[in-house]
């Protein structure tokens, strides 16, 4: 059945079939509406509103300068305010116009991001660090190192957000929080281990378990049915990239660890299957894809048959998406019609329809 667009309606107003009024609340309704079982649209203007909204929050995170930090504490605090209120103000404005709820949740988005310069800059000017680390050099070090110092930035940004999240609820928030999570599972590494002194072990283990956790808080959410986004989807992606990272940057010497490796990131692609989340099928391709460059390198170096047989599997893979592609109608039916009960009401409302 094909779906009903702007233009249908002018026509039906032109026929007299419906009135002005009765059209603009169905746009309205409309633009705020999401079908969790239907995909996002996602064209142009969504690229160019994403890419404004990651180029503000990189340039007052990532790409701050020294210079920019000796304008003082006081200062940095000011200027993280000003910026979220603009955006803010900005973002209330569209916030209830028809279509413009995503540029809108990303302005907030932006706004929850200040927040922990402006924690930053109170911590600076008045020398609030927590004892027993060092005092930060640059704020953009917030993204690039792990530091027992940026803990009460980290729980600012995630209590803003979920403030935030309670008048605006766009999904792009949440990855605002779960980024923040991620960032305080690191820094209360040295918190555990008493100190900045603790080895990339720890560091891995903590991004491993933590990743996973919040992979199961994302499956717990995706049972729900979410009328204004795809909320989940950001904790799929955060809690993947904390899980797969943790667990590939692990070393051993051992080819059945090794072994197992691969198994785990094949279990990643039936799980993108089972909860229709393609995001676990693209890192378990990527983790079965180094897997297989390691056999290459080291334990069939000197084979002849090895690349030969690769290909075959490759071909396989290939074989495999074809008739997933062909058939994947059918095996969600199958999925819903064969699966025991206690399994089926694991599935997410969007992987059952």
């Amino acid at each position: 059945m094909r779906s009903i667009d702007e233009r249908d309606l002018e026509a039906a107003i032109a026929a007299g079939i419906i009135e002005r009024g009765l059209a603009d609340k169905l746009l309205a309704f409309a633009a705020t509406h999401v079908d969790p079982a239907k995909p996002a649209k996602f064209d142009f203007s969504h690229i160019l509103w994403y890419a404004g909204a990651l180029i503000i929050i990189g340039a007052m995170g990532l790409f701050t300068t020294l210079a920019f930090e000796q304008m003082g504490g006081k200062a940095l605090t000011f200027t993280a305010i000003i910026y979220a209120v603009i955006a803010m103000a900005i973002a209330h404005k569209l916030w209830h116009r028809p279509g413009l709820r995503v540029p809108a949740g990303l302005l907030v988005a932006v706004a929850v991001s200040m927040t922990p310069l402006a924690i930053f800059g109170i911590q600076a000017a008045y020398d609030l660090w927590p004892s027993g680390f060092e005092t930060p050099d640059t704020y953009g070090d917030f993204y690039v190192w792990v530091k027992g110092s940026w803990l009460f930035m980290e729980i600012g940004t995630i209590a803003v957000g979920a403030l935030a999240l309670r008048t605006y609820p766009f999904p792009f928030i949440a990855a605002i929080m779960a980024l923040s999570l991620w960032f305080m599972s690191m820094d209360l590494t040295p918190w555990i281990f008493r100190g900045d002194d603790w080895d990339w072990h720890a560091r891995e283990m903590v991004s491993m378990w933590f990743g996973l956790a919040l992979m199961v808080v994302a499956i717990g959410l995706d049972l729900k049915k979410w009328a204004a986004g795809d909320f989940p989807f950001w904790l799929h992606l955060c809690g993947i990239v904390a899980f797969w990272g943790g667990m590939t940057m692990q070393d051993s010497d051992s080819e059945i660890a090794k072994a197992v490796y691969c198994l785990i990131n094949i279990g990643l692609v039936f799980l993108s299957v089972f909860l229709m989340r393609r995001v676990y099928a693209v890192f378990g391709a990527f983790g079965i894809a180094a897997y297989l460059g390691h056999l290459a390198d080291e334990v069939f170096a000197d084979s002849l048959l090895f690349p030969i047989a690769l290909s075959g599997i490759g071909l396989g893979v290939i074989g495999a998406g074809i008739f997933y592609f062909r058939k994947r109608a059918a095996i969600r039916n199958w999925l819903n019609t064969n699966l025991p009960p206690a399994l089926a009401k694991l599935r997410p409302v969007h992987a059952r329809g």
